[in-house]
């Protein structure tokens, strides 16, 4: 057997050995899942950071407010006094008298991330000590606020964040779907299980005590990377604090798109992943068996030993996509299309080559640079001097004084 063989080879082994991990920290996960005690109902304050539409925005909005819990108020909170989903927010206001509700708009702005600014104007006018973020593209169950407190019993945590199913629409969206169940929430339960919890938090839900908050130095600790939710969890857990992992699952709606769109916002967040979170990103390659086995079975030309190293390492992911996906995260788009995992697994492969390539990313149409630790740094900002130069040179050139200026300066 040469190298290469032998290499790709230890690969599906390895990946092997991933897929039954992720079996036994999802068995393991659902047995230790904590009992609800109804009589701890700490006041919260949910914070909603809106900008423009979701699929299904009431629907989604209103799910926060259809909670089986005592008292908690709601924040909604707009950057653009014309955002076409505040009439959406005015409707629920009216639809749910009996629940605290707000609805603030302010510009402000702290830091490149516009949607932490957004957050940073709504806690401004929070009532209660325990926040809790979730994106507008989250739907939720009536016992959803009593469930993801119940680990703040313990006063060592200070933030509680949950796992998500996606809700595709249209085609192009399946993939991602399916991926965020069967691989995604995979590799968070093995981290969870092997480091006893995780040191990061997913912008699904971000359950944060206030002082918590505080100590990491607010909102405005955030305001420049891609990845606040990972800072989110990180930041308090060096902090000193436990980040714990929610036995509730939400609904993420995925917006219809085209392909070209979806392709971006998965390289934008490799690279994400990859400058936040580097030797995770390079753990990843283990999940990827699917891949390697097929690649084995080409450059062996179809030996038997390929062919079951082929077998071995399908039946396992596919074992693991059903106990993860379906029996774990009851997501029953996996379960429709469970023949997409292959085809989910070479498009995620490709995505995570991709994010290896390069530290831009485009987001919301403008382009950044990411910095080691995850910092976006505008672009925009050297184009502009770039433009601003180029005309001066021109202007300079015009006067007949080009000469005395060195344009390699430029």
């Amino acid at each position: 057997m040469n190298t290469l063989n032998l290499l790709l080879s230890l690969l599906c082994v390895s990946s092997i050995c991933f897929y039954c991990y992720a079996i036994y920290a999802a068995r393991c996960f659902i047995d230790n899942q904590q009992s609800i005690n109804k009589i701890y109902q700490p006041l919260i304050t949910i914070l909603k950071p809106i900008c423009g539409l979701d699929t299904n925005t009431y629907d989604n909005l209103a799910s926060f407010c259809r909670q089986d819990y005592p008292y908690y108020q709601i924040i909604f909170s707009f950057r653009d006094e014309k955002d076409p989903a505040i009439p959406i927010v005015k409707q629920i206001i009216n639809d749910f008298p009996e629940r605290d509700i707000e609805l603030i708009q302010c510009d402000r702005i702290i830091g490149t991330n516009l949607k932490i600014s957004n957050l940073a104007n709504a806690v401004t006018v929070a009532k209660h000590d325990i926040l809790v973020l979730a994106d507008s593209d989250i739907r939720v169950g009536s016992d959803y606020l009593q469930r993801i407190i119940q680990p703040f019993q313990n006063e060592e945590v200070g933030v509680v964040t949950c796992l998500y199913r996606s809700i595709p629409q249209g085609w192009t969206t399946l993939i991602e779907a399916v991926s965020q169940t069967t691989e995604f929430n995979a590799g968070v339960l093995v981290g969870n299980h092997i480091e006893g919890g995780i040191k990061y938090a997913f912008g699904a839900t971000i359950a944060i005590r206030k002082q918590v908050l505080t100590a990491i130095g607010e909102f405005e600790a955030v305001a420049d990377y891609l990845a606040d939710d990972f800072q989110l969890g990180n930041l308090p857990f060096k902090a000193g604090y436990k980040v714990k992992l929610s036995d509730y699952i939400v609904e993420h709606e995925l917006k219809e798109t085209t392909l070209a769109d979806v392709i971006k916002q998965k390289i934008r967040w490799a690279r994400c992943i990859r400058v936040s979170r580097s030797w995770g990103y390079l753990g990843l390659i283990f999940t990827y068996g699917i891949v390697f086995s097929l690649i084995l079975l080409i450059i062996t030309s179809g030996s038997q030993s390929a062919w079951i190293m082929v077998a071995l390492t399908w039946t396992m992911r596919l074992i693991m996509a059903w106990i993860v996906g379906v029996d774990f995260t009851q997501d029953q788009t996996t379960k429709k299309y469970f023949w997409m995992i292959p085809l989910c697994d070479l498009f995620g492969f490709m995505i995570w080559c991709c994010g290896f390539l390069g530290s831009t990313v485009e987001w919301r149409g403008q382009k950044f640079k990411l910095s080691k630790d995850g910092q976006l740094i505008p672009i925009v900002n050297q184009i502009q001097v770039i433009s601003q130069t180029s005309f001066f040179r021109r202007l300079i050139r015009m006067v007949g004084i080009a000469h005395l200026t060195d344009t390699r300066d430029f």
